[in-house]
């Protein structure tokens, strides 16, 4: 009977545990988790005035630790909340990785997708049969299934590849999803539900919304941003750049208001592997760091690659195969930043 359990637990080791998730690591202690709906709006039926529709606001999901930092790290990507919860081949994600270090982490789905996706106007969704576009968008390899080299991906691992491209929501990529977004998630920062010291961890086109979300917020509750390939920057009315209609930008804010990136207490725009500088969005990220400095900020620009020594990154290097290390480096923005104290001494 014994010779029994002991096979039937290999089995199991060897086939529905990765390795280093065997490992015994410290427990996740939770004082609470939960949710809730923030922003938005409430409309009328055109037919009866007494039928409502509330609609347009975003979803929330919070784990807080029991004894948290005082940083609540919210996570933030435009089309997929999954990406932060696990590593590609199912191991842990940036979630779990940080309430093991007691941040509080906060999952964003901002209006109209995912979690939130009550609109308040008509929407039409045609199939656009984009898994490879997904698989060039995130930075997998240059075409479809042609992986790069080095790539921090399980390649050989069919249902991981199936996992990740089916991870995303419907994207809205409009200049009225950015404004949207940016609304309702500068609503959340200025009521005090995420707490008093707020850093956005972003993703592609989630890096644009935050900034803008910054540039909106009332208080002073949003400390820094940390945005992994960013498509999408914002720049002052005082410079030669032309603002551009959709959810990539560039977006052109008053001066006043730009300077609010100025008074975080750190951003750093974050890239992977082959993002040549001559590409369009790393120009931006430079431009966008240069001018927030100029305006007494604390604004960075980090290759992981050629800065860190990190090879194989994605488009989505938090859900690589090697992001410890890469989380090892937020660690390190958290501490340098003053970010990482507790909410109360442990006496």
């Amino acid at each position: 009977m014994w010779a029994f359990f002991a096979i039937l637990l290999l089995h199991v080791l060897s086939h529905g545990v990765h390795s280093e998730d065997a490992r015994p690591q410290s427990p996740i202690m939770l004082a609470k988790s939960g949710g809730f709906e923030i922003g938005g709006k409430t409309v009328s039926s055109p037919a009866s005035p007494n039928r409502t529709l509330s609609c347009d606001h975003g979803y929330m999901e919070y784990f807080i630790p029991w004894r948290p930092r005082k940083t609540s790290l919210v996570m933030w990507h435009s089309s997929s909340s999954q990406v932060w919860q696990n590593r590609w081949d199912g191991g842990e994600g940036y979630k779990d990785m940080f309430l093991r270090r007691n941040y509080p982490v906060y999952l964003w789905d901002g209006p109209r997708v995912g979690r939130a996706n009550w609109p308040c106007v008509p929407m039409n969704y045609t199939p656009y049969y984009g898994d490879r576009l997904n698989f060039i968008s995130w930075n997998f390899g240059p075409s479809y299934m042609n992986w790069w080299p080095d790539v921090q991906f399980p390649t050989q691992d069919n249902y991981a590849w199936q996992q990740a491209t089916s991870a995303r929501y419907v994207e809205i990529d409009t200049t009225e999803n950015v404004e949207l977004h940016s609304d309702a998630a500068s609503i959340a920062a200025d009521s005090g539900k995420i707490g008093d010291n707020i850093v956005y961890l972003t993703n592609s086109a989630g890096g644009l919304r935050a900034q803008m979300t910054a540039v909106k917020a009332n208080n002073t509750n949003i400390k820094g941003i940390v945005a992994y390939e960013s498509i999408g920057y914002v720049f002052p009315d005082n410079v030669n750049i032309t603002a551009r209609r959709g959810g990539f930008g560039p977006y052109v804010v008053p001066l006043e208001q730009f300077k609010k990136l100025a008074k975080l207490s750190a951003i750093q725009f974050v890239w992977g592997d082959h993002r040549d500088e001559s590409w369009d969005y790393v120009r931006q990220s430079r431009l966008a760091a240069k001018l927030i400095n100029q305006y007494g900020g604390n604004a960075t620009v980090l290759k992981l690659r050629d800065d860190a020594g990190l090879k194989g990154n994605t488009h989505i290097p938090f859900a690589d195969l090697g992001n410890a290390k890469v989380g090892a480096l937020l660690d390190t923005f958290l501490e340098e930043n003053g970010l990482d104290e507790y909410a109360y001494d442990s006496k």
